[in-house]
């Protein structure tokens, strides 16, 4: 069977032309703000760039091209084209499609070269009728076109600003490369529809990596991802609501938030802005978001919901639920909610854990249920030695203060001196930013024996990913070496975040990525997977502590629950009703694995009549 690779020939972006004279200077440039890029063939097989605007068209001669790469992660590429004297500056793109994009080039501009080619002469004579088409789908036979030419080149490889080649045949070689779901690319369908778009699921069904692939598909100059929380921001490379809307805390008043919102710079951030997302969405009282809309329809001067912007939004309403207690504490009791009109999907497919028993107990806790065979499940995981290795379980507190005194106490313990490792922030003055929406600390307090935690993806088949726990075994040339639960010793090196403020000015935090685990408190473990967890419920005091606590464990043999007893669970009564008017209120959990899944439960609620309309919705699975 032919292997297809998905089609991307043709995208969408904001672009600059640029006509070059036979030296090089440029004598005429050209920005266009929407353009259509397209790869075609003419009768011939030549490929050709059409680019096409209200402003330009151009088609232009892909052959010998070369092509800038390195931001196109950020939207942006160049395409030079030596033959026409012409450049193609790419930007404002959304990046995986931007990427995807110039994979499609290469593997054809490759798969060209062993094409048979028409003369000159054949081309005048030819009675063909002229005709331009779409580029067919990448198969295998243009894979191995590229090996073909790979290895009967004797050429030393290309500069550093066309490895785009080598990195779109690397990708096309990877069998195993990660790819959304069924269920998640419906969402993503819909997002690109231009909905407003609410999607929920338990915790482990790919919530934070589906939102990421939506921010990879939207034009980034006109795309804010925000999140509730400094630290649930920096995990997809955006900034704090708060920071966004420029209304300071929230808690003052309408016109005091609109007089702090009409700042000139949060004013074009506004107007700039055409798709918004929120994650940790649970985490928004409704107060907040009803001033955050109504600021938007203000600056924006649009009566739509948010002032026209469509509104992605993400979270779990039964984890941890806003810190403002009041009578409409969650956003989905706001005017502003119905008013958008939320297309409405609930993830279903389990990714963090694969024991079925594990996640049963888990859906359990989520609505709050415990029974008494629940119940001895937990208390009999009391004696269970999780350990290995030096490698202690992370204790998950219901406090941060408490989290806090037993990482400095177990620290102190420890024989040696303490090892202080300082963060190099840029640009100067930023520190204050930096700690409000990184993970990583300005200061790293070190001995060997420390619990630590991994805090990003070093090395995947290596078992080096986020939230891997470790031991620091000595100090080698000024750095940890770290004894991780896998068995792997690695000498942990400083590692760059990279974060935007709402103006789009960057700001970067070098450090090495690492945290002291001895013990987390549950509000900060939220969005993680840890190894191993102690877990500790007497002080819980808040509806879906308790299941946020247990759902950071992969499975039941890596969880240790101190001292439970059931009414330490409970789910917010008004929280329940909500997931049972949007008909989301449902029991089964589908373990990473099954044969055969089903499209995710999607509704959208008719604000004026309070009703529902159901879309498509049944959940199955093959036994």
């Amino acid at each position: 069977m032919t292997a297809v690779i998905s089609n991307n020939s043709n995208i969408s972006c904001s672009c600059s032309i640029e006509w070059l004279s036979a030296g090089g200077t440029i004598n005429k440039s050209v920005k266009v703000k929407t353009c259509s890029l397209q790869i075609v063939r003419n009768e011939f097989r030549d490929l050709f760039m059409y680019v096409q605007s209200k402003e330009v068209n151009q088609k232009l001669l892909l052959k010998d091209v070369v092509i800038h790469k390195k931001f196109a992660n950020e939207g942006k590429a160049t395409i030079m084209f030596p033959l026409s004297k012409i450049n193609l500056l790419i930007n404002n793109a959304p990046p995986a499609l931007l990427i995807s994009f110039l994979k499609i080039l290469f593997i054809k501009l490759c798969s060209a070269k062993s094409s048979p080619k028409a003369s000159v002469r054949e081309k005048l004579l030819s009675t063909k009728d002229r005709c331009v088409q779409e580029i067919s789908p990448v198969n295998a036979k243009d894979v191995n076109r590229i090996k073909a030419v790979d290895s009967n080149s004797n050429l030393k490889r290309p500069n550093q600003s066309v490895d785009v080649d080598l990195e779109a045949k690397r990708h096309c070689s990877e069998a195993n490369a990660p790819s959304i779901t069924d269920e998640q690319k419906r969402v993503l369908h819909e997002v690109q529809k231009g909905c407003n778009v609410f999607f929920t699921g338990s915790a482990g069904t790919g919530k934070s990596y589906l939102l990421q692939s939506i921010i990879n598909v939207l034009p980034p100059e006109m795309t804010v991802a925000t999140a509730s929380t400094g630290s649930a921001a920096c995990l997809i490379g955006g900034v704090t609501l708060h920071s966004f809307a420029g209304i300071g805390d929230g808690e003052g008043s309408l016109a005091k938030c609109l007089q702090l919102a009409k700042r000139p710079n949060v004013q074009q951030n506004w107007r700039n802005c055409k798709h918004l997302i929120i994650d940790e969405i649970s985490m928004i009282d409704s107060e907040l978001f009803e001033k955050i809309e109504w600021v938007a329809r203000q600056i924006r001067g649009n009566d739509k919901p948010f002032g026209g912007i469509q509104v992605i939004v993400c979270g779990d309403f039964l984890q941890l639920p806003p810190v403002k207690n009041s009578k409409k504490r969650f956003c989905f009791m706001s005017e502003s909610w119905d008013k958008c009109n939320f297309t409405t999907f609930v993830l279903k497919q389990v990714h963090r854990q694969n024991d079925s028993q594990f996640i049963s107990i888990l859906n359990k806790m989520r609505l709050g249920e415990v029974n008494p065979e629940l119940t001895k499940i937990l208390q009999d995981t009391a004696t269970q030695n999780i350990e290995g290795g030096g490698i202690l379980a992370t204790r998950l507190c219901c406090y941060t203060k408490e989290a806090k005194e037993i990482n400095d106490s177990k620290l102190k313990s420890l024989p040696g001196n303490v090892k202080v490792f300082e963060a190099t922030d840029s640009p100067e003055g930023v520190t204050k930013l930096l700690d409000d929406c990184m993970a990583v600390e300005k200061q790293i307090f070190l001995k060997e024996g420390a619990q630590v935690m991994l805090l990003k993806n070093i090395n995947v088949s290596n078992g080096l990913v986020n939230g891997a726990r470790g031991v620091v075994q000595k100090f080698v040339n000024g750095t940890p070496v770290v004894k991780f639960l896998s068995g792997i010793s690695y000498n942990v090196k400083e590692e760059k975040w990279v974060t935007k403020t709402p103006q789009g000015m960057l700001l970067t935090r070098k450090q090495l990525p690492l945290k002291l685990a001895w013990a987390f408190s549950i509000h900060k473990s939220q969005g993680l997977t840890l190894d191993c967890v102690e877990i500790c419920l007497n002080n819980t005091f808040e509806a879906g502590q308790a299941y946020v606590a247990l759902s950071r464990a992969k499975n039941l043999k890596r969880l240790r629950v101190i001292g439970f007893h059931p009414k330490q669970v409970w789910a917010n009564p008004d929280v329940l009703k909500f997931y049972k008017r949007i008909s989301l209120y449902q029991n089964e959990f589908i373990p990473l694995g099954k044969k055969k899944l089903s499209l995710p439960v999607q509704s959208k609620l008719n604000p004026s009549k309070g009703s529902i309309i159901q879309r498509n919705i049944l959940l199955k699975s093959r036994k």
